[in-house]
């Protein structure tokens, strides 16, 4: 591996070397909506390394710039983002920009939804962004927590933070997920290696619908691509503590300033935090799923006169959890006795992850480069046995604590990637390269108690241990191209090549006091795959507010190799299972109207997936078997609206529809094969709506000092945790409200999360073990943020 990134290193210095000479300054003012100055604006050039902060009197200056047509983003506290067009000539520019109040307008959102900096409004694909302002207000803490902000999107997890996804019918169901999520440019990979926190965030994208042309594998439901602040010119820190019942507590705080001004920069964030849990183990009496979470951002990042960026970005993730799975053993069961377990077997889950990044990027007159290395781990164990029967039974326990050399996954990958300038030009294009490899030893054992018969195990007192060392790698290259024509038609085309080879060696042993011996001996198996990801698209502007859209894409999920289990079907081990294809058509259409008061983005889908993959969890090894046994058809509208109808008040409207079925469907149940064609699918409510209102009133003249009280309703239609469509939470509504005092640098909000305190059902298995939702919870929250030039 150390040779692996060595080369890596070496390429990415030898790609820098033709790089082109910059020439030209562009310089300017900016002022407010009553033309006064505004100091420690950040004015950027999208797509380059070129970016700035204004003087006490408003003014900046950017150098070294070769002439042509770019795209600068202006933003300022407490003003709403411009996005403009300017021309950089080979003398002194002076142009002058005024900002709105950003009470009275929306703001203009860039986002890398492409990899390429451009105005959301613009980008033909049905995005949801989440601004960093957005993510205090909803009060989002985990990845999960956006679930019905954004259209048609559910997730959720049984306590173990390992968040289940579905985007418009298209479900992850196992650790090799269907929608991907990206934090800071790196593929999660998988489940193990996923980071579901969210601290010090920019902007959170969500992507709808097939990503496979240039994220790849596993993007076949979308992505969530999750930005974190970086380091620039200005010195900033914050600190927030949220204290709310059951002892939930949760304290982040950071800094970051540069070293070396224009060239050095630093940034550093942390957080802690704790609950006691939610519910009460009826065995011993004691609170279940107690919790700890340390997580840390770290940044270093280097700016060159040349317009080279380095960035360095380590980030660790240790989770502690006291009764990781709180699991009634029915949903009727969850729902009578609400947040109450009844287990024999308690035991600490530690999880430890880790992210490290390097990325490189060179901003050119001619073609822009890129380079991003990554590598992450995550070993998770849990300390004694854990209950696989959630009764008091000792009966059946699972045991993952066998050392360092086993559930540690690692992942090293690597992406070079070259575009277009940042100059407008009516073809802008990008192609790239991606490879991974993967190394994900497992050992796991079942182990069958004193009361292993009252279960229907033929005996007690004996382990059944699996042990399978997972091998993988993959390479991609990719590209894409969109031609605009007269300024009012774009046309985009685009193709990916993936290929993946899964190599898998798998050992079953029986334990019973000091015999132990194979029942299937260590053997080994391997598969490639491969798919080719099409994507097109045609785009009109209507007018420089309002676009339509239209395009298709092709979406795949890896495949893989079936581990060893207790199949009650006989499939053998190491048999491989192929990639799941879908096809998808979209048409949408953006609209900014009123003087940037009101956005209106509307969308339709239809989604065909053949090949479906169908994971069946198997009991007690707690294993998923996949086999491609089906095929989908999805389709949808989804509707998000944002407003400020009048001066400091919001209104935020999003709904999404998807009618997601199983056209074909045949699996094993008790030994005899059954077709489920017909039902829907599992983890995706009908429909999924939110609404958000928001209001600000400062009660002095100078305006310093505002009140801020905010609702939230979210509706999620009725959805089955079950293929066969028997286990199902009806329709039902959750009501969430704060009010804050609110000044430029502190916020003291009090709120209220599930006003009801409604009951009801997030997470089910399919043999029907079930995890309620969050009770109704109250609490306070204090931010403190700090801005100096």
């Amino acid at each position: 591996m150390k040779r692996y990134l060595s080369f890596l290193l070496l390429f990415n210095l030898y790609a820098l070397l033709a790089t082109a000479q910059q020439t030209g300054t562009f310089s300017g003012q900016v002022l407010d909506n009553r033309s006064a100055p505004i100091a420690g604006a950040v004015v950027r050039l999208l797509n380059t390394n070129s970016q700035t902060n204004t003087d006490i009197n408003g003014h900046f200056s950017l150098g070294k710039l070769a002439a042509g047509a770019y795209n600068v983003e202006i933003s300022a506290e407490g003003s709403a983002t411009i996005n403009q067009i300017i021309n950089v000539p080979q003398q002194v520019a002076s142009p002058v920009f005024k900002l709105a109040a950003a009470n009275v307008q929306l703001d203009e959102i860039i986002v890398t939804a492409q990899k390429t900096e451009e105005e959301l409004q613009q980008v033909p694909v049905s995005i949801t962004a989440i601004s960093a302002a957005q993510v205090r207000e909803y009060g989002l803490q985990n990845i999960k927590d956006i679930t019905a902000i954004v259209p048609n999107l559910y997730s959720a997890n049984p306590g173990d933070n390992r968040n289940v996804t579905s985007i418009r019918g298209i479900t992850t169901t196992s650790y090799d997920p269907a929608v991907t999520t990206y934090v800071d440019g790196v593929n999660q990979f998988g489940l193990d290696t996923y980071i579901s926190q969210l601290l010090d965030i920019e902007r959170i994208e969500v992507l709808r619908g097939p990503q496979g042309m240039l994220y790849g594998r596993n993007a076949m439901g979308g992505v969530i691509n999750i930005i974190t602040r970086k380091p620039d010119n200005s010195i900033r820190g914050f600190a927030r503590a949220d204290v709310g019942e059951y002892g939930q507590q949760r304290y982040s705080l950071g800094v970051s300033a540069p070293l070396i001004k224009n060239r050095l920069f630093f940034g550093v964030s942390g957080l802690y935090a704790k609950q006691n849990g939610f519910y009460i183990n009826d065995f011993n009496g004691k609170r279940f799923d107690r919790q700890e979470n340390i997580m840390g951002n770290y940044y270093l990042k280097y700016l060159s006169l040349s317009g080279l960026s380095v960035i360095l970005n380590v980030k660790n993730n240790e989770n502690r959890n006291d009764g990781t799975f709180p699991l009634a053993s029915s949903m009727e069961e969850a729902l009578t006795h609400p947040f109450r377990v009844n287990q024999d077997a308690v035991t600490r889950m530690t999880d430890n992850l880790f992210n490290a990044s390097l990325s490189i990027n060179q901003a050119g007159d001619k073609v822009n480069f890129s380079s991003q290395t990554a590598y992450q781990s995550n070993y998770r164990f849990y300390k004694d046995p854990i209950d696989g029967d959630f009764s008091p039974l000792d009966a059946i326990s699972i045991v993952n604590n066998f050392g360092k050399d086993f559930n540690k996954v690692k992942v090293v990958s690597q992406e070079f990637r070259l575009m277009s300038a940042a100059a407008e030009s009516p073809f802008k294009w990008s192609a790239g390269a991606y490879g991974f490899y993967q190394d994900n030893p497992v050992k796991q054992a079942i182990r069958f108690g004193k009361d292993a018969l009252l279960t229907g195990a033929p005996d007690t007192d004996f382990s059944l241990i699996s042990t399978s060392k997972g091998k993988g790698y993959g390479m991609a290259v990719y590209a894409q191209g969109t031609y605009t024509l007269a300024k009012k038609w774009a046309l985009t085309l685009g193709t990916r090549y993936d290929y993946e080879h899964k190599q898998l060696n798998v050992l079953g042993e029986y334990e019973k006091g000091n015999d132990l011996f194979a029942t299937r001996p260590d053997t080994s198996g391997s598969a490639g795959f491969n798919a080719f990801s099409p994507h097109a698209g045609l785009q009109y502007f209507a007018s420089g507010n309002t676009s339509l859209f239209v395009t298709y894409s092709r979406g795949f999920r890896a495949g893989g190799l079936t581990p060893l289990s207790s199949d009650p079907t006989g499939e053998p081990p190491l048999f491989p299972y192929q990639p799941e294809y879908s096809n998808n058509f979209e048409v949408g259409a953006k609209n900014r109207l009123l003087d940037d008061r009101l956005s209106i983005n509307i969308s339709a889908f239809y989604t065909k997936v053949n090949n479906a993959q169908v994971p069946t969890l198997i009991l007690p090894d707690a294993v998923n078997i996949t086999r491609n046994t089906g095929s989908l058809t999805s389709k949808g509208a989804e509707l998000e609206v944002a407003a400020k109808p009048v001066k400091d008040f919001t209104v935020a409207y999003n709904f999404g529809f998807t009618n997601a079925k199983f056209d074909r469907l045949k699996i094993s149940q008790n030994g005899a094969e059954v077709d489920l064609g017909g039902k829907y699918q599992i983890y995706t409510p009908k429909v999924t709506s939110m609404l958000a209102l928001q209001y600000e009133y400062a009660p002095c003249k100078t305006k310093k000092l505002k009140i801020r009280a905010r609702g939230e309703w979210r509706y999620l239609d009725k959805q089955y945790f079950d293929l066969a469509n028997t286990l199902a939470q009806p329709a039902y509504s959750l009501l969430n409200a704060n009010l804050g005092l609110i000044t430029k640098q502190y916020e003291i909000i009090c709120w209220i999360r599930n006003l009801t305190d409604k009951r009801y059902i997030d997470y089910a298995y399919d043999f029907g073990a079930a995890h309620l939702g969050n009770p109704r919870n109250i609490g306070v929250t204090v931010n403190i943020r700090l801005s100096t030039l």
